[in-house]
């Protein structure tokens, strides 16, 4: 029986996951992906199936200070880049999609770092 890889798990398991979770004008859904050598972070509102802002390691806003994109440090500055952004668009509270992804690591350090920035969920 041939093995199963982990990204097909975590791509069943984020399907699973939005059968439950979906992002309105009131309370959009805070979207992430994660590459190896990058964190991505999307405001979406399904509702209107649109993203209303984003952010990740490839912006310049986020790779400053970064010598390194795809470490904890990288993903603090893209949750704390896509909370300002959000605030920006008076965007108080989100839904948090972790995409099939373990809340562990650079998932949530980018939540923290959203937490810590204001953004509530």
């Amino acid at each position: 029986m041939p093995k199963v890889s982990s990204n097909v798990v975590r791509v069943r398991i984020h399907k699973r996951i939005r059968r439950r979770l979906s992002g309105s004008p009131a309370r959009p859904r805070l979207a992430i992906f994660r590459s190896n050598k990058h964190i991505y972070a999307q405001v979406i509102d399904d509702s209107r199936g649109a993203t209303l802002t984003a952010a990740s390691t490839l912006d310049a806003d986020a790779k400053k200070d970064q010598k390194h994109s795809g470490n904890v440090a990288a993903a603090k500055a893209v949750g704390r880049l896509i909370a300002e952004r959000a605030k920006a668009k008076g965007i108080e509270a989100v839904l948090f999609d972790r995409g099939g992804y373990l809340y562990h690591g650079r998932v949530k350090a980018l939540a923290e770092a959203a937490r810590e920035a204001g953004l509530k969920f």
